[in-house]
């Protein structure tokens, strides 16, 4: 399973989902709502904006570390912590898409273990 795919279990991507404004969950409680997500294949991810929490900042996640998707409740569960979320490399509205910050931000997450829900 690549970093930047949803997993085939959470995301069908024969059906249409735009997960903007759904919230989302970590772990242990909700980090903020969806501001944009992506559903191309290997290049997938949300961005999260976090309200209050870390002070209006975004945060970028790579698709695979959402875990499921509630259509009704419009809830976004991820495999991630809270402290992990906020201690991600920042983000930056005018180099998000480019190579360089995909690379430094999916080395970030790509060093946790890989546990049940997790790829």
């Amino acid at each position: 399973m690549e970093l930047w795919d949803y997993h085939p279990d959470v995301y069908d991507r024969s059906k249409s989902l735009d997960l903007t404004g759904y919230h989302v969950q970590a772990t242990d409680g909700k980090i903020g709502s969806v501001d944009e997500a992506t559903y191309q294949v290997g290049e997938s991810y949300v961005i999260v904006d976090t309200g209050p929490w870390i002070f209006g900042k975004k945060v970028l996640l790579p698709a695979s570390v959402i875990t499921k998707i509630d259509p009704q409740e419009r809830d976004v569960y991820v495999s991630r912590t809270k402290e992990e979320i906020k201690n991600a490399p920042e983000f930056d509205e005018a180099r998000y898409k480019e190579p360089e910050f995909r690379t430094r931000t999916g080395e970030y997450y790509g060093r946790f273990p890989k546990g049940p829900g997790t790829f």
